[in-house]
């Protein structure tokens, strides 16, 4: 996983944007950063890992869940954010390694909750 990523990321407005607080971050508190990453995983296979997601853009909420924060802050919501800032094309099903990519790049910027 390249810096230079994390470094545009921080760079984009709108990606550094997003920061846990309030209910987000008591809940990231309460379950802690392990359950978090189970949760993690499975909204990746779920929603990201399938080859055609019919509701592509639109399948992970601004809010309501840390994980959901955090993919916005990582461009790792939607499978067109994933083509353009990390380079996983759209159309195909998300290899095990692409998917243990996803989660590390959602674990990076827990420095800056």
């Amino acid at each position: 996983m390249s810096e230079d990523i994390f470094s545009r990321l921080n760079k984009s407005k709108f990606r550094s944007s997003f920061r846990l607080k309030g209910k987000e971050l008591e809940y990231f508190k309460f379950k802690g950063i392990d359950e978090i990453l189970n949760h993690a995983r499975d909204f990746i296979n779920s929603r990201l890992a399938p080859a055609d997601i019919p509701n592509d853009g639109k399948q992970t909420p601004f809010r309501n869940h840390p994980v959901f924060v955090a993919q916005h802050a990582t461009a790792t919501c939607c499978r067109g954010c994933l083509q353009k800032w990390h380079g996983i094309e759209k159309g195909k099903e998300l290899t095990d390694e692409e998917v243990d990519y996803l989660i590390r790049a959602l674990d990076v910027p827990r420095s800056s909750i």
